[in-house]
């Protein structure tokens, strides 16, 4: 498979790549927008208070993140129960100082539904790592297939030229002079 049509079907097994890629991209987009809509059902925000100060965290804040601190706080979950806890807050928030936090249905902190940001970057990679590996496999096939080839080529050649060789090469001419000469 040497030539255009071994480029042919390299460049058809790298087509076939981005579309799986495209694919993958596509259903980790909508599986993050379900998870994310479920999510937010469950999730709700709400106003805290402050009751302490805020102490500083030894969590390192991830990319693109705020600093983040801890205070213990009291806030009321949806139906107007009063809660209390520690909650994550911005470093140096005094006592009595309010923040909007996200409170799942029983009204414990929890984290607030995926953004759309967070989804395409995941759906963004998930197609990028499908593509690569469907690219790098499908290319793996092909080179084998023409390497494969290449050795059943080869050994074909080299039978034939056992063939010919002794004729080409006068060796054969030669072997039956010898031979003449000893009658």
């Amino acid at each position: 498979m040497k030539g255009p049509r071994g480029r042919a079907v390299l460049v058809l097994v790298l087509i076939i790549a981005m579309f799986c890629g495209a694919v993958a991209s596509g259903m980790l987009w909508n599986a993050g927008a379900r998870t994310d809509r479920e999510r937010a059902a469950h999730r709700h925000q709400v106003r805290a208070t402050t009751t302490g100060p805020a102490k500083e965290t030894p969590l390192v804040a991830s990319y693109g993140t705020q600093p983040q601190a801890l205070a213990p706080a009291v806030w009321e979950q949806p139906e107007h129960v009063r809660r209390s806890g520690t909650i994550h807050v911005p470093p140096r928030t005094p006592p009595g100082g309010i923040v909007t936090i996200w409170v799942d249905d029983a009204g414990s902190p929890a984290r607030p539904p995926g953004s759309a940001a967070d989804r395409a970057l995941t759906s963004l990679t998930g197609g990028t790592a499908a593509a690569g590996a469907v690219g790098v496999t499908g290319a793996g096939v092909v080179f084998l297939v023409r390497r494969r080839s290449e050795c059943h080529r080869l050994a074909a050649w080299e039978r034939e030229w056992e063939q010919v060789e002794p004729v080409w090469s006068g060796r054969l001419h030669r072997e039956s002079d010898a031979g003449g000469d000893d009658d």
